[in-house]
């Protein structure tokens, strides 16, 4: 079996694609959908085994060639082009697992979900060993809910690089999704050892404990998050939230200031400021602010939380 043998290592659309390692959670949970940056990863190169096969077929210089060109498109923020690329490369050397690998992130990247796990397991059959691929593999069916294929393939990924940052992550996603959240702690935390550079293990050990109402270790684990990645919008909301539970009002406002900076459409940073502001008894400021939290859900299509910050205003109005 062919293993990829490029004359360089090529990154992987990770970072410049600007989406998180095992996006994999509802919105709820507060994953980036945005967006979400993520953990560098890059293939490496691997010399050629000295009883691999020639394939007269395969034209490895030309999709070396077109590979190159999809992650261009990458950089110019166009991905049907990247996809087209890819897709080439992979025609043209079916046993390219670097062809395969990111031709499933630019799929995943534009929500194609099956076609993504398609291409990633196409990659982990090109290279048994290409143990990102099956994180990235486990992750797409993370979001697709099937999560006994997700569990198996992250610990496969485990098992062939047991210091995988993202698979730990991934893996504390998918203990976090079903609900054992001890065991979700510990794996993020293995990933913050395997990856001490990544903001967001910490981010969700955070939403852990703040869903335990155990607000002191959450506001530690986001102050962490952002310590890391000072832009990190949703840990500075979820920093005021945890300000907010604490009584701590005025740096609650501002932490819900910097994420509303951070993100000026963030419907619920707006929203959740209004209510700091109003327990501060700065009632004008909180009505502005719920007013813009209402056209934010409106401009979204979200009704529901339209209709809530509507009710929210006109409480405060007759304050």
């Amino acid at each position: 079996m062919k293993r990829i043998t490029h004359r360089k290592a090529f990154l992987v659309l990770l970072a410049s694609m600007g989406m998180s390692v095992g996006n994999s959670v509802s919105a709820s949970t507060a994953t980036r959908g945005d967006p979400e940056r993520q953990l560098a990863e890059v293939i490496s190169q691997a010399p050629p085994t000295a009883d691999s096969a020639v394939d007269s077929t395969v034209d490895s210089v030309a999709s070396e060639q077109a590979l190159a060109a999809g992650i261009e498109k990458i950089t110019q923020n166009d991905l049907e082009g990247a996809i087209a690329a890819f897709e080439r490369a992979v025609a043209l050397d079916p046993n390219s697992a670097a062809a395969h690998y990111n031709l499933g992130l630019a799929y995943r990247q534009s929500e194609q979900f099956q076609q993504a796990a398609n291409a990633f397991w196409q990659a982990t059959q090109a290279d048994p060993l290409l143990a990102i691929a099956y994180v990235n593999l486990s992750a797409t069916l993370l979001e697709s809910n099937n999560i006994e294929q997700a569990e198996s393939y992250l610990s496969r990924a485990i098992e062939i690089d047991p210091q995988l940052g993202p698979a730990h992550y991934n893996m504390g996603l998918l203990q976090r999704k079903q609900g054992n959240l001890t065991a979700a702690i510990d794996a993020f935390q293995r990933a913050v050892t395997y990856n001490p550079s990544a903001p967001e293990p910490h981010y969700h050990i955070g939403a852990i404990y703040q869903d335990q109402a155990q607000y002191s270790q959450a506001q530690q684990a986001f102050e962490q998050a952002i310590a890391l990645d000072s832009n990190y919008a949703e840990a500075h909301y979820s920093l005021g939230t945890v300000l907010i539970r604490q009584g701590k009002l005025e740096a609650a406002v501002q932490s819900l200031e910097t994420a509303i900076t951070l993100r000026p459409t963030f419907g619920h940073a707006y929203y959740t400021q209004a209510l700091a502001l109003a327990q501060l008894q700065r009632y004008d400021e909180a009505k502005t602010q719920m007013q813009t939290a209402i056209n934010t859900y409106v401009s979204e299509g979200r009704s529901d939380w339209a209709s809530r910050a509507q009710q929210q205003l006109t409480q405060l109005e007759e304050l």
